[in-house]
């Protein structure tokens, strides 16, 4: 049953993962992210590891994809591509990477693959998968990878507020001068003659 619940689970992981850099629809995109979450949830569970399983559906496939929600609902006017035209050396470049990627992880897997085929898998040891094993790793081992991260999570979300102001052609707030105030109330107003503030505000009172 095990095997079965793992093809099942890798297979959604795969395929959320195409669809969520294939589908043009930005909503549909997202969907498919969250299909790709709950499926690494599902692997994570074969591993025994139920904790990272539930922060897996707890924090990413429900807190963090509403925002994701809330970021595609804010953009708006999904019909283009989100990036700008690119030349010929940038998409050589990135096709030239994303090859490199794909080999580099074609050979870890397979070679660890092959190696496992005579065997039961991994041996599990008592307290995998646990809160206080999880604090250690990322707090010792994967402290390095564990900032990275973070600094990538908040440079994709300053990148997505940046890219929502351009796409719906608000100015930025550096360009805003008191002048420019003033010109938009004169132009609110119309063409009042300048009055003083006791006639501005009426009669004084006596």
């Amino acid at each position: 049953m095990s095997s079965v619940i793992f093809f099942i689970a890798a297979i959604g992981a795969v395929g959320g993962a195409v669809g969520t850099v294939s589908l043009h629809n930005a909503f549909y995109s997202v969907l498919a992210l969250v299909c790709h979450l709950i499926s690494l949830a599902a692997l994570f569970l074969l591993l025994r590891a139920e904790f990272v399983a539930a922060a897996q559906v707890i924090v990413y496939a429900g807190a963090v994809m509403v925002l994701y929600v809330f970021v595609v609902a804010y953009v708006g006017g999904m019909e283009g591509p989100l990036g700008g035209a690119a030349g010929r050396i940038p998409r050589a470049v990135s096709v030239v990477f994303a090859a490199a990627l794909f080999v580099e992880l074609s050979i870890a897997m397979i070679g660890t693959g092959v190696k496992a085929l005579d065997t039961d898998g991994a041996s599990f040891r008592l307290g995998f998968g646990t809160p206080g094993s999880i604090g250690r790793a990322l707090l010792t081992t994967y402290l390095v990878a564990f900032e990275i991260a973070s600094l990538l999570l908040l440079v994709a979300a300053v990148g997505a507020v940046i890219l929502a102001r351009r796409r719906a052609g608000v100015p930025d707030t550096g360009e805003v001068s008191v002048g420019d105030v003033m010109r938009r109330r004169e132009a609110t107003l119309g063409e009042a003659e300048a009055e003083t503030m006791l006639e501005a505000g009426g009669p004084a009172g006596r």
